[in-house]
């Protein structure tokens, strides 16, 4: 290779880019900051908002520091070069001048290079993308986008970047964003978007670079308020940890609801039906009049006493008051608190009729005069959560009188304790439970509210699960992500519309996602036959992958050699590069993991992290969801199925299962695969 071949310009321009930003980071751990502070609190802020900066120019290893290159058409030299030349990498890297080495891929001036088709140039001259193996620059691609000689075609490094095999957590995909993702990724921070995706088509990570990208766009209103990812279990939030860190993104917390929910231990489950009727959003009407059912109106005046002066407020004026507060439905704990001040205030205007002059410290000491506590107390008592909810589930005639027109006999016998608890502590809270104790507690005192709040998986919740995170994002944003198709809870969403109306967004905007990165073509459409049975109203989702995938499906004719033919598929698939992930029901997670360990065959956990030496999961079929391998073995479909309350949650349950191979997918069954599979 020549000595000054664009290549080596390339690398050198990486390792004096990789220079640069170590001496950025240097620069911010040599920050002196004992003379600027005024006192040892801000010290102390100052000091973690500069820790967090050393950390966040942090040079990963294996990781590109540049992925791409943007050439412009405006200012050509002599030599027909661009005065107009930009790295995009995930990260902003000046030099010592403070000149750009590096644009971070969030910035305006790196739009294009996600965007820029022949057809549209955008005024780019060439879009230069760079391959990597780990760290090291290896290669590189052009696309003369404003040449009109120059077909348009496929990029090749792009395409490898795709199928590069996966090993470890989920890695981020900045450098292969595609223009329908990245036009979710810069919507405006003020509306929310929910993106109904398809298997692969990038959903997650999607919402995961959206946030990456508002934290950039607006980094100190974000700052003050907050921002959220929620995930459907702990498994897939650590399997999803290290993506945002990768952009640079270090401080975004991550919770699942039952986190967001979890005001009392959970030590008890529910039966379907009850989990439904308990999810339901009637339920919110149901707590609602709870709340309010102890507020009563007054039967005696109040009398305060001032001095030598008695001052009276009969009655019928109490009545008047505590009607217009519960008219007003603010929150319960607001209006409690402005009974007091109400009742002092009609103590004040008798005064001022007598001629006296009051002022605003005599208004708040009327107000906390005994007599006043002792009627507030009496009509508008406190109110716990827990405990409220507690009597509902556990008292018959207080939820019969509370559901009334909302709940049938039949429901209200469903979701009542048969053995009621004789307190919070000792009572066997359930999910669904927590939810409405959640909703209890936001009648009560409101909720606070984050900036902008992530979703994903989000067809899996309830009505009342919906109101909860909602509740979190009330002045703020959302990016709601999920598949309708992949819906395996008995209470999953059948609408977008209704979901949102939920949450409190109904005027989100929908976007679908049908181009599938991950899933092959030949996988995709194997399990597409299931859609017309679990989501009939979507899109079949497409693969854009050159490589079709690899597809078996193997009968095992005895059912006793079943494990042992799992066994056999998963060395075969271990014997490919990348990760393998064997899926079953939930019920053959314990017979597979012995036939593996007698086999000799080491197995991680979902959520462990695969890595060269280990690269075998055993997933149960209800953590699947959200998760990827290079190959899957799917264990006994119908097991899958068979393992759910009814057909459809199995059959989407089976989708969610079929659709996590990104090369291969081998099922091994003894028992008659589903008809719907067999179809076609």
């Amino acid at each position: 290779m020549p000595a000054h071949s664009p290549l080596d310009a390339e690398r050198a321009h990486l390792a004096a880019s990789r220079a640069a930003l170590r001496a950025m980071r240097a620069d911010a751990e040599a920050l002196d900051i004992k003379d600027v502070t005024a006192n040892w609190v801000n010290a102390q802020v100052l000091r973690s908002e500069i820790d967090l900066r050393i950390k966040s120019l942090a040079d990963l290893d294996g990781t590109p520091l540049f992925f791409g290159r943007l050439d412009y058409l405006r200012d050509l030299d002599a030599e027909g070069e661009s005065g107009h030349r930009f790295y995009i990498g995930r990260r902003h890297v000046h030099d010592a001048d403070g000149d750009p080495m590096v644009i971070d891929w969030r910035a305006p001036v790196s739009q294009p290079f996600y965007r820029a088709s022949k057809r549209d140039p955008r005024d780019v001259r060439l879009r230069r993308r760079f391959g990597y193996d780990g760290g090291e620059l290896t290669a590189y691609e052009d696309e003369h986008l404003s040449d009109p000689a120059e077909e348009a075609r496929t990029s090749a490094l792009l395409q490898r970047e795709i199928e590069r095999p996966r090993v470890g957590p989920m890695r981020d995909i900045v450098a292969t964003i595609q223009p329908e993702q990245d036009e979710i990724v810069r919507a405006a921070l003020g509306g929310t978007v929910c993106v109904q995706g398809a298997p692969g088509t990038g959903k997650t990570a999607v919402g995961l670079h959206r946030v990456a990208y508002l934290l950039y766009s607006h980094r100190e209103r974000l700052a003050r308020s907050g921002t959220l990812v929620i995930g459907p279990n702990r498994s897939f939030l650590r399997y999803i940890e290290q993506v945002l860190p990768a952009l640079g993104e270090l401080e975004v917390k991550q919770a699942t609801v039952d986190d967001l929910v979890g005001h009392v231990p959970v030590r008890g489950a529910d039966s379907a039906t009850a989990a439904r009727i308990k999810g339901d959003a009637r339920m919110a009407e149901v707590l609602r009049r709870a709340v309010r059912s102890g507020v009563r109106m007054p039967r005696e005046p109040v009398v305060v006493v001032r001095g030598s002066r008695h001052w009276r407020v009969p009655v019928h004026e109490l009545e008047e008051i505590v009607r217009e507060l519960l008219a007003r439905d603010i929150r319960y704990g607001s209006a409690r608190e402005a009974l007091p001040q109400r009742v002092a205030h009609a103590v004040l205007v008798r005064m001022e009729q007598a001629g006296e002059a009051p002022d605003d410290r005599t208004q708040n000491a009327v107000a906390r005069t005994p007599a006043v506590k002792a009627a507030v107390k009496e009509i508008w008592p406190l109110v716990d959560p827990a405990k409220l909810v507690l009597r509902l589930l556990s008292d018959a005639d207080f939820l019969a009188e509370q559901s009334a027109g909302l709940l049938t006999p039949e429901e209200r016998e469903e979701i009542r304790w048969e053995k009621p608890a004789r307190g919070v502590a000792s009572a066997r809270w359930s999910p669904a439970d927590t939810v409405l104790i959640d909703e209890a507690r936001d009648l009560i005192e409101r909720t606070g509210s984050l900036g902008h709040v992530v979703l994903d998986e989000a067809q899996d919740l309830s009505p009342m699960q919906y109101r909860a995170v909602g509740r979190r994002c009330s002045t703020g944003s959302a990016t709601v992500l999920g598949d309708i198709a992949q819906g395996t809870t008995p209470w999953a969403t059948e609408s977008w519309a209704a979901a949102l109306a939920h949450l409190g967004k109904p005027d989100a905007v929908v976007e679908e996602l049908t181009r599938g990165f991950r899933v092959p073509r030949e996988v995709i459409a194997y399990a597409s036959r299931l859609l017309p049975a679990i989501a009939p109203e979507l899109s079949e989702a497409t693969s854009i992958r050159e490589a079709a995938g690899s597809l078996e499906v193997r009968r095992v004719p005895d059912p006793a050699g079943l494990d042992h033919a799992v066994v056999a598929a998963c060395r075969e698939a271990l014997a490919h590069e990348g990760s393998t992930g064997l899926i079953a029901a939930d019920a053959r997670i314990g017979a597979l993991a012995d036939a593996l360990a007698a086999a000799g065959l080491s197995h991680l956990a979902p959520g462990e992290e695969t890595s060269r030496e280990a690269r075998l999961t055993l997933v149960p079929a209800s953590l699947a969801k959200g998760l990827e391998y290079d190959y899957v073995v799917l264990d006994d479909p119908a097991a899958v199925v068979d393992h759910e309350p009814d057909e459809r949650t199995g059959l989407r349950r089976l989708y969610v299962a079929l659709t996590r191979a990104v090369s291969g997918l081998t099922i091994v069954h003894a028992a008659p695969l589903p008809p719907q599979l067999a179809a076609g």
